[in-house]
């Protein structure tokens, strides 16, 4: 299954394994400033935090991640296409400053729907996420999936994949490309835009490669449009150790033959730790993205069960009352460090420096 059109430009086999020896191994984090509870936040100009973003891409740089995947927004794109341009440029370069390079993702299903610029949500005490916005949105999706989304509205989706990769397309601070995450997560379907977006990338085939996770997309469909598009094959496992272990033999299985990235993981509540998940990826080569980095606004200290959600929603429920809340969970979903830079658990980013800087 290719796109609509049967429009591919797939890198080979050879090709993505080309490119890929030529990389170190590839390990990082997926990058939120603490200061902004989305994508949105990050990105518009109005909350746009400069000093924030240098000074934890320095705490980045420091473990040793040459990596960070960073979620893109529509809305931002649509709205001050300039600016937001102007703002990945800039955001390039402190990460070139730091020998890291962004993996960065257009679309995504999970979390709460009806995004909006301006003002974002405030953080619920608590919550997992609370404020973080799907890209184009549910009801976006939905409508694209019925035939029923305006014409505007679908050309405005395409310009945004067209223009950023277009802009972008030969610039070698970029490791990648992550085209949809979780497609079908939070209720979404989606199949219909993920097959555009697929056939809008191979249009502009940009120099860097492009993937969308496979284990992780929520339905079917969009699990095999991602195993037969993607460059280079990528999945996400938040399991416990017997669970990972299987996750990553499925994987090693299904790539047939193409590197391999895990763009998500790391969840301390199931066993799913650093220690427990690096050593695995470095024997195999396998490069990786933990989830969360810095304890902010998204709250993903908490896990996902402090939140309960129908397809739809714009905010989550709290599963217990947010005035009850004490400042820290019995033990961190994600996240590395504290908002001041100390890190959760010393051992742990001894363990990382160490085993990415052994030879």
């Amino acid at each position: 299954m290719l796109c609509i059109s049967g429009y591919s430009q797939q890198w080979s086999v050879k090709q993505a394994n080309d490119w890929y020896a030529k990389q170190p191994w590839l390990v990082g984090c997926n990058f939120l400033p603490s200061t902004a509870i989305n994508q949105i936040e990050m990105w518009q100009s109005s909350t746009w935090d400069e000093k924030t973003i240098k000074k934890e891409l320095d705490w980045a740089a420091d473990l040793g991640f040459n990596t960070v995947r960073v979620y893109l927004h529509d809305l931002v794109y649509r709205t001050e296409k300039k600016a937001f341009l102007k703002k990945m440029n800039l955001f390039l370069e402190f990460c070139a400053k730091r020998n890291i390079k962004p993996l960065f993702v257009f679309f995504d299903d999970c979390h709460y729907a009806k995004p909006e610029m301006g003002k974002q949500p405030e953080p619920v005490p608590g919550v997992h996420n609370s404020g973080w916005k799907q890209s184009p949105g549910y009801h976006t999706t939905l409508a694209y999936e019925k035939n029923t989304i305006s014409k505007a509205d679908r050309k405005a989706l395409e310009k945004y994949v067209k223009g950023v990769l277009t802009h972008f397309k030969n610039d070698d601070r970029i490791l990648g490309w992550d085209v949809y995450n979780e497609v079908g997560q939070s209720g979404n379907k989606s199949t219909k835009l993920l097959l555009d977006t697929w056939e809008w990338a191979w249009k502009v085939r940009p120099l860097q490669p492009l993937t969308a996770c496979v284990a992780g997309a929520a339905n079917n469909d969009a699990k095999k449009i991602n195993a037969r598009n993607s460059d280079v094959y990528s999945f996400h496992n938040y399991s416990s150790p017997e669970g990972f272990r299987n996750s990553v033999a499925h994987a090693v299985k299904e790539a047939k033959g193409r590197p391999i990235f895990c763009t998500e993981y790391m969840a301390r509540t199931t066993d799913n730790t650093f220690q427990n998940c690096m050593p695995t990826f470095k024997e195999k080569h396998i490069a990786c993205w933990n989830w969360g980095f810095v304890d902010g606004k998204s709250a993903t200290k908490w896990a996902w069960s402090s939140r309960k959600y129908k397809p739809g929603d714009a905010i989550p429920t709290p599963t217990t009352d947010p005035k009850t809340v004490s400042t820290d969970p019995p033990l961190w979903f994600h996240d590395i460090f504290r908002l001041d830079g100390t890190p959760y658990k010393k051992e742990e980013v001894k363990f990382i420096k160490e085993i990415i800087s052994k030879k």
